[in-house]
């Protein structure tokens, strides 16, 4: 019997090739039952180039849909903006539902858009025109529980925390009484979220997720969720923001966790007239189990929780100009900035994200608005306020800092009273300095007097 000498040769080279590939196999992405929409986004920022824009829907147009975020878009990439973070877009539940509409954060189908703010091609057009003015598109996803009226639970009861009677439960240690704690000891359930954001990858095609409550969430759901959504875009990254403070998020493939302490302690130094050095120390405590440095942490001076429930930065940081000086140091020290919508023009209305409270864009203070962008731009353009090591110098009345990369120098003071001071000067900031926004020079001496709320931004 003659054998086949090419036959053979190609069959042992087949089940050498299978022998090798099994093991890859078995690292790839399941076969997914969607097809990826749209292209991948080329212009997607790095983890610490992100100048994030909160926009909650509702309030954001008189319709209060996904067009009218669309409208608008030319106004947020003016402000500097490079990624959009939307809040829910998902259908809400009606059952035990709380405020006038419900809360946007009790989902009643993860896989639907909100029929009061449009279609999934509304959301795909947005998506689209967000990419081509060069930002991303990040979505709130809402992992911890479901609206009353979500099919999961009719379906899937097993899916749900129940207490000794057999009776679905709220987020234990909460009053959240319109939405129902998922168990997160169900496999099965686990999947069935991942697919359900994977969903947005593929169909809407987003680029990252906000992940709401994310401390209350396992960190190994986490760790499997990012793992999967980060092989579905394999030309482009994904985004992930934890809102949660606990520093395994980063383990878990985050790329940013919340700067819940950061905004408490900038919020007691107008309240309770802490001093400055406490911004310092806040920020010690928020890095201090942060192994990696090019994880950051995003901070803020408003959002939708804080606006709504305790004021606008107008109300909480001593007015206009207070608030700016608030924000410099919340966008400068060693963050990533996040902005909420409003904020920028010195909106002084609080929005109920429960109902329809549309911002009257008219109303901009247009000066405000010129300050948010030009202390963006430089950021922008600053490796120093992105990556660099932070250095704190402050005083009870000024937050006062550095930041240095390689050869960049950025020296940020910033009164947080409405009191004159006088801030000293270690002899190692003396010297020339240029005026960060006007490049005009300035020379430091052995102090520096600034008025009420001033900041002064300087570089070498």
């Amino acid at each position: 019997m003659k054998f086949n000498i090419k036959f053979v040769y190609g069959l042992v080279l087949a089940l050498a090739f299978m022998s090798c590939s099994s093991s890859d196999d078995d690292n790839k992405t399941p076969e997914s039952p969607y097809t990826q929409y749209g292209a991948p986004f080329d212009k997607m920022p790095k983890r610490e180039d992100a100048i994030i824009y909160q926009v909650n829907i509702r309030a954001f147009s008189q319709a209060g849909t996904l067009k009218g975020v669309q409208d608008r878009l030319s106004q947020i990439q003016e402000l500097g903006v490079n990624v959009i973070y939307l809040m829910p877009v998902f259908t809400v539940g009606k059952e035990k539902a709380s405020g006038e509409l419900g809360s946007p954060y009790a989902v009643k189908d993860y896989k639907a858009v909100n029929p009061d703010f449009g279609t999934l091609q509304d959301l795909q057009t947005l998506v689209e025109e967000a990419h081509k003015k060069n930002m991303a598109v990040i979505l709130d996803w809402v992992a911890n529980h479901t609206a009353w009226d979500n099919a999961w639970i009719t379906q899937h009861k097993d899916w749900y925390q129940q207490d000794g009677n057999g009776n679905i439960i709220i987020p234990p240690g909460t009053n959240y009484n319109d939405v129902a704690q998922l168990n997160f000891e169900n496999n099965e359930m686990k999947d069935a979220m991942i697919d359900a954001m994977s969903y947005w990858v593929h169909n809407a095609n987003i680029d990252g997720f906000r992940c709401d409550y994310a401390d209350f969430v396992p960190n190994n759901f986490w760790t499997d969720a990012i793992a999967k959504l980060r092989k579905i875009k394999k030309n482009q990254e994904i985004l992930m923001l934890a809102e949660g403070s606990k520093y395994n998020h980063f383990a878990s493939g985050f790329d940013y966790t919340f700067g819940f302490n950061f905004f408490s302690t900038l919020e007691k130094l107008f309240k309770e007239n802490k001093a400055a050095t406490t911004i310092q120390e806040s920020n010690a405590t928020e890095y201090a189990n942060n192994y990696n440095s090019a994880n950051r942490i995003v901070r803020y001076t408003s959002n939708h929780d804080v606006n709504f429930t305790e004021g606008t930065p107008l109300e909480l940081f001593g007015g206009k100009k207070g608030s700016v000086a608030a924000f410099v140091v919340a966008a400068y020290l060693k963050s990533v900035p996040m902005i909420y919508n409003g904020q920028e023009i010195g909106y002084n209305k609080r929005l109920n994200y429960f109902a329809k409270t549309p911002i009257d864009w008219s109303t901009a203070d247009t000066e405000m608005l010129a300050e948010y962008k030009k202390i963006i731009a430089f950021r922008n353009t600053s490796n120093a306020l992105k990556t660099g090591e932070f250095t704190g110098y402050s005083s009870d009345a000024v937050s006062a800092f550095t930041m240095i990369k390689d050869s960049e120098k950025v020296f940020v003071l910033s009164n947080l009273t409405d009191s004159t001071v006088k801030q000293l000067i270690p002899s190692t900031l003396k010297g020339n300095w240029k005026d960060a926004f006007t490049g005009a020079s300035v020379t430091v001496g052995a102090d520096l007097t600034l008025q009420p709320f001033q900041y002064l931004v300087l570089k070498n």
